[in-house]
């Protein structure tokens, strides 16, 4: 039975020691998350996609292994001598906030936070202490959505993967199939492996489960890397077994089935077996070493005493350092707050659909066109143009492709690279040059020029970003480009321009090369209504 002189000591104990300590914390935390608001909001919009569904609870997890790493931690009351780094980490968090806020992109003041939680820790804890829990600052990482561009290259080469072994596992059974890009040809009905099926909405969070895994587990380090790298296999390789399954279905059973089992098996059912399948692989690994241990007595699950450590809190000294870090983020909020309202604005321009019917000697054949739904959705323009356009001497018609976005920062263009093997074209090759010289223009044009193939056929492709007076080739470095267009002016606006013409039997690459110069020359003189360079 507990006395009344060690329940006095137990509440003793708990007292904060120096309550100005915590308040400066408060304070700090408070600010952070003002200044911070972009980034968090950001997050939660990701949040709702169903890739990035599995965001809220990283932070709970994070949470809840920082508490258990604290238990291995003495306490350590009194000064610190090295909490100094703590605060170049939360300045640099708030310097990229900063870029992120001024730039229009929620992502990188996303990015931000989590250095600024490393850089807190750090501050509380000193470095000797605070720099023991990276692994769960590390795991934050999860919560982030990928940037655009990456997003979109991963998305496209997980489609394919995904494709070509669906597609080997139905050959396996003995359906016959034809893979064409994504596009799984069954004969009685093409199954599309559009981004939904490109297994990123389980791939992330098995990730996140497979990092928690290898954290909690106290074997040996390479069975916790094996653990941490096997996720990605492990989702790619239950995601062509649900395109297989899905094949099997339609071809015994019907398209009309396909709908309700994607529904069914493309959520917890893939999970949980992704789930299953790391737990055997990691109870194989047990197999082979020599004390034979079981997974249960490997995976600290010990959860005692955790909700303790959230009282050590009350050893937060008012130090210099934290003081420092306080005023620093109340400074950087107080800068951003004085700053006029910014705000996205784009130029004024003309809508393509005002665009002309002829360019040079060039002439649009019929109406331009419209992109089917499911592609316009994905492309999420403010404004875009497809038409074709011939002239009487040439051999083939040229394809003329514009979109326009007045904010980029929320979505924005993405490469061609990405979307044209989706329906079957290969990359034959692809340069990025500058086409100046061949055409006339005054001033650096820099642009992709690549030749495609589906089977017996190729084209000739152009194409190029376009911000401002720039024209870039690159995606990366058009991505650049709009976040210091951002800051430095307000603007995210920008588009992307490609034209492609087919080459013919008897032509040869020059051939198609000159036959679209001949477009790009009028339609340097056009494009500044549609996509204004100042």
């Amino acid at each position: 039975m507990t006395s009344a002189s060690d329940y006095t000591a137990r509440i003793r104990s708990l007292r904060i020691a120096n309550p100005g300590g915590l308040v400066c914390l408060l304070i700090a935390i408070l600010a952070a998350g003002i200044y911070f608001r972009t980034g968090i909001e950001a997050l939660l919009t990701a949040w709702q996609t169903p890739e990035y569904s599995h965001g809220p609870i990283i932070p709970v997890l994070s949470a809840w292994m920082w508490l258990k790493e604290l238990k291995a931690v003495p306490e350590r009351p009194g000064p610190k001598p090295d909490r100094w780094p703590g605060v170049v980490l939360v300045t640099t968090a708030l310097a990229l906030g900063a870029l992120g806020i001024l730039s229009n992109i929620g992502d990188i003041a996303a990015y931000g936070i989590i250095l600024w939680i490393g850089g807190m820790i750090l501050i509380s804890f000193g470095w000797q202490d605070g720099r023991k829990f990276w692994p769960p600052v590390l795991h934050l990482v999860y919560m982030l959505p990928l940037p655009a561009t990456l997003y979109y290259k991963v998305t496209t080469s997980l489609q394919f993967i995904s494709s070509e072994l669906g597609a080997w596992f139905l050959h396996m059974l003995s359906i016959p199939v034809y893979l064409d890009g994504n596009i799984i040809d069954l004969g009685v009905t093409k199954l599309l492996v559009a981004e939904a099926c490109s297994g990123l909405r389980y791939m992330f969070p098995i990730m996140s489960f497979s990092y928690v895994f290898a954290v909690l587990y106290r074997g040996p380090k390479w069975h916790k890397a094996v653990l941490l790298i096997s996720a990605v296999p492990i989702a790619i390789f239950m995601n062509s077994v649900r395109i297989a399954l899905a094949g099997v279905i339609v071809q015994h059973f019907g398209l009309d089935w396909v709908e309700g089992f994607s529904h069914f098996f493309e959520g917890w059912v893939i999970f949980l077996a992704c789930i299953l399948i790391l737990f055997g692989l990691a109870w194989l690994m047990l197999q082979f070493q020599p004390d034979h241990k079981s997974l249960s007595e490997t995976l600290d699950l010990d959860f005692s005493r955790v909700g303790e450590q959230v009282m050590r809190l009350r050893l937060v000294r008012p130090s210099a350092a934290l003081i420092a870090a306080m005023a620093i983020v109340l400074a950087a909020l107080a800068a951003l707050s004085s700053l006029p309202e910014r705000g996205t604005h784009a130029p004024e321009r003309d809508s393509f659909a005002m665009f002309p019917r002829t360019l040079g000697n060039w002439t649009q054949q019929g109406p331009q066109q419209r992109l089917e739904r499911r592609i316009e959705q994905g492309l999420a323009a403010d404004d875009y143009l497809q038409t074709t356009i011939a002239e009487p001497s040439e051999e083939a018609s040229v394809g003329l492709f514009m979109a326009w976005y007045n904010d980029q920062s929320k979505n924005g263009v993405h490469s061609p690279e990405v979307c044209l093997p989706g329906s079957g074209w290969e990359i034959a090759w692809l340069e990025r040059i500058d086409i100046a010289p061949e055409i006339g223009a005054d001033r650096p044009f820099h642009m992709n020029r690549a030749i495609i193939q589906k089977g017996e056929t190729k084209m000739m492709v152009y194409y190029w970003f376009q911000q401002r007076e720039r024209r870039i080739a690159l995606d990366y470095a058009a991505k650049f480009w709009l976040m210091a267009d951002g800051v430095m002016t307000g603007r995210t606006d920008g588009a992307l321009v490609r034209l492609t013409t087919l080459i013919g039997r008897e032509e040869t690459e020059a051939d198609a090369e000159r036959r679209l110069n001949s477009v790009l020359r009028p339609l340097q003189t056009t494009l500044p209504r549609f996509i204004p360079e100042s």
